[in-house]
């Protein structure tokens, strides 16, 4: 595979090697540099050879680590910047596309998508996303809650199945909860919820359980948590929502 862009920012998936697209692993092989996120690095080390040049950086650090990927890329470097799931969804894509934007930089670019968080949980819970769906994030870091709170009663009115990213942290406790005093406004206290931690790595675990009875506190900022419609259901320990064929 040749590589014909300077960066590229990929979707590195849930977190293990075996749900890596393709063309992702050719090009995490083949660049000159990598910048990521130190959980994400680990995610994909087994990729990593003694060659390759790499940035981490922590929390809160994307705008250094977009800046330091578009310098790695200005000096004629291959350099691949990563991001958790889709790089398009709550990911680095839109961030680096403005900053390239803003210092009228001539880059080029190739965004490589990844599974999202809300695809890989809906897959290990069955078939929750099977019609119309909608992802909200309870972070309000970025976002501000009353915006976030007008989102949720939407979603919820309009009877869309939600997937939450962000749920739940050490300082924000009181979003998850009140994303459910919302929804059961609307739904029914028995609407299935599933709650899936660490998608897709070696500490996932699993659980379905419904909006009444919703665990609160098993669920932290690893967790994805989807919330079914007025059609879903549970059977044979997986949620499905039906599409609408006649059986």
């Amino acid at each position: 595979m040749k590589l014909n862009k300077n960066l590229y920012i990929i979707g590195i998936g849930p977190g293990n090697l075996s749900d890596i697209s393709r063309r992702a692993y050719q090009i995490l092989k083949k660049v000159e540099v990598i910048v990521g996120y130190k959980k994400y690095i680990e995610c994909i080390k087994e990729l990593i050879t003694e060659e390759q040049q790499i940035y981490i950086s922590g929390m809160r650090k994307e705008k250094e680590r977009v800046q330091k990927a578009i310098d790695y890329a200005k000096q004629g470097k291959k350099c691949a910047l990563i991001s958790s799931g889709d790089p398009g969804v709550y990911g680095m894509a839109g961030l680096a596309l403005e900053m390239v934007e803003d210092q009228k930089i001539n880059l080029k670019i190739d965004i490589v998508p990844g599974i999202t968080a809300a695809n890989a949980a809906a897959a290990v819970l069955g078939a929750p996303l099977m019609h119309d769906y909608t992802v909200i994030s309870l972070s309000d870091i970025l976002t501000p809650w009353n915006l976030i709170k007008k989102r949720l009663e939407a979603a919820a009115e309009a009877d869309f199945i939600t997937t939450l990213y962000n749920p739940r942290s050490s300082r924000r406790k009181k979003q998850l909860k009140k994303a459910r005093e919302i929804f059961l406004e609307y739904r029914n206290p028995e609407t299935p919820v599933g709650i899936v931690h660490s998608v897709g790595r070696d500490e996932e675990e699993v659980m379905i359980t419904t909006l009444k009875k919703m665990p609160l506190e098993k669920v932290d900022m690893l967790t994805t948590v989807i919330i079914g419609n007025s059609q879903s259901y549970i059977s044979n320990q997986k949620i499905i929502t039906p599409r609408g064929y006649n059986i």
